[in-house]
């Protein structure tokens, strides 16, 4: 978990790694029209929960001991939003990185 998980393509917009409790972070430029990726790695007991506002996406990933879980969201956008942010609601048993993406 010391490392955000590689985007695949395009530009990242927000990061954490190696991440413990909730966090609530600002997308870089809001949101543009065209495909958001999420990526989340976990590792401990207990369930993460994603959400991408102003768009009302929300994920959960269930997270274990002893192994990583991982999770890749694509949606597409089709208008544009001046302001965007991500959170992560999790329990302080389990640790995680995020990676978000356009």
């Amino acid at each position: 978990m010391t490392e955000a998980p590689r985007l695949p393509d395009g530009t990242v917009v927000a990061r954490a790694a190696d991440a413990v409790g909730n966090r609530e972070m600002d997308l870089r430029g809001g949101l543009e029209n065209g495909t958001l990726s999420v990526l989340v790695n976990c590792r401990g007991k207990g369930r993460l929960t994603v959400h991408v506002q102003p768009v009302g996406l929300s994920f959960p990933l269930a997270c274990v001991d002893g192994e990583v879980r991982s999770t890749y969201n694509r949606l597409k956008l089709k208008r544009p939003r001046g302001h965007g942010t991500v959170s992560v609601t999790v329990p302080s048993t389990v640790r995680w990185a995020l990676t978000v993406g356009r």
